[in-house]
């Protein structure tokens, strides 16, 4: 995801080979999107509704948790990351930044980025429990 952003900013400054780039750093915490969906699921059984949430209602408050929950892991790491000298993204001087750590017009894509996280991690739980019911 991270490389599709840098080569849309290689692209917006006339470079178009395209080159994109991360850290390393990144892929523990883009692992956590893996946390996402049981999450929310504590979240909808600790509001009390989870069953009788129509899908569409459970699409929105699925996607703002995720989104939120996005931000306040990459404000978090973030800030951890550039107190060790180590933070691979600054925001300063963009648009809608909080601290340099996040950026606010972002929100679309960790809304849709949450929601496709717990989709992967929910193919995942349901290929495991087809394995052990064979």
């Amino acid at each position: 995801m991270e490389i599709l952003f840098t080569s849309m900013e290689s692209a917006a400054g006339g470079d178009w080979r395209l080159l994109g780039h991360t850290s390393l750093l990144m892929f523990p915490i883009y692992g956590l999107g893996a946390l996402l969906g049981p999450i929310c699921g504590m979240l909808d059984k600790w509001l009390g509704d989870a069953e009788n949430l129509a899908r569409w209602d459970k699409f929105w408050r699925h996607g703002i948790h995720d989104m939120v929950l996005i931000f306040m892991a990459e404000y978090g790491f973030g800030s951890l990351l550039r107190l060790a000298g180590a933070c691979p993204w600054d925001y300063t001087g963009r648009m809608l930044n909080v601290d340099g750590l996040i950026r606010l017009d972002f929100a679309p894509c960790w809304f849709g980025a949450g929601l496709f996280f717990e989709g992967l991690s929910r193919k995942k739980e349901r290929d495991a429990i087809d394995k052990i019911s064979v």
